[in-house]
């Protein structure tokens, strides 16, 4: 169901809230857990620089994760993030998007959401702007808007980050702000 440029600028020019899942989105999706039982995560620099860059400069684009597992490297990179929305855990994703939703006074016309696996489905069908990455499944990759050339964890969030703002006419304005 991928949309032609014109439609993909259109919406997501209405983009307010970038939701995602974190395994396979935000990291490639391994998981590496120690026989203490904590997880570790390899998490991309640029995309991690982007969250942070829009964080400080773009005030209207808030942030959620909302994901399957439950990890402190997942709460600790949040919080280093300032992304304060993050439901971990979670098996329906889409009734924790509309509680995020609510909280924040926006439509799902408003949202948009990168996820690469089934259980993002839900919400890909109800956003406004649904991605995922280049190796999300096939009925991911069926589904949404737009598939991003880059594969999780190796820069589709700051792929989907720049589109969003430049559709909206902020990466310029945001780029220029770092150097000036």
């Amino acid at each position: 169901m991928t949309l032609s440029r014109p439609l993909l600028l259109k919406r997501a020019k209405q983009i307010r809230l970038l939701a995602m899942d974190v395994d396979g989105v935000l990291t490639g999706g391994e998981v590496v857990v120690l026989e203490s039982g904590e997880e570790i995560k390899f998490w991309n620099a640029k995309d991690r620089l982007g969250l942070a860059i829009a964080r400080d400069h773009v005030k209207d684009l808030s942030f959620s994760w909302i994901t399957g597992r439950s990890s402190t490297s997942v709460s600790r990179a949040a919080e280093d993030l300032g992304v304060k929305h993050v439901v971990q855990g979670c098996s329906d994703k889409l009734k924790a998007l509309q509680e995020i939703t609510g909280k924040l006074d926006l439509k799902f016309s408003q949202v948009a959401f990168i996820g690469d696996d089934l259980i993002d489905l839900p919400v890909i069908q109800a956003v406004g702007l649904s991605c995922c990455p280049a190796d999300g499944v096939q009925e991911v990759q069926k589904r949404v808007h737009y598939v991003s050339p880059f594969p999780g964890g190796r820069g589709v969030v700051r792929d989907v980050l720049e589109f969003i703002l430049k559709a909206q006419n902020k990466w310029d304005l945001l780029v220029r702000s770092l150097y000036l």
